[in-house]
C-alpha cells in the first residue's frame, strides 16, 4: 500500500512536477516528463532510469483529469 500523504512531498525528478499516483498500476505518472515511476513494496522507484515512458492514451488521461 502506498502512502498517499508520500505524495504531496513528492516530486518528478526529472521535472520537479507533481506525481499522480495511479493505483490500478501502482506507479506514479508525470505529465509534464511523461514518465511512469514504479512503486515497489510500498516505495516509489524514483530513478530516471528505470521509468517507463507513458503511452499516448496514458497521457491523455492525465490531460483529462482522470
Amino acid at each position: 500500500m502506498f502512502n498517499r500523504r508520500l505524495l504531496e512531498l513528492l516530486v518528478c525528478p526529472v521535472s520537479k512536477a507533481p506525481l499522480v499516483y495511479r493505483p490500478e498500476s501502482e506507479e506514479l505518472w508525470c505529465s509534464a516528463s511523461g514518465l511512469a515511476y514504479a512503486i515497489t513494496d510500498g516505495i516509489p522507484v524514483l530513478i530516471a532510469e528505470e521509468a517507463r515512458e507513458l503511452s499516448a492514451e496514458e497521457r491523455e488521461t492525465l490531460r483529462e483529469g482522470g
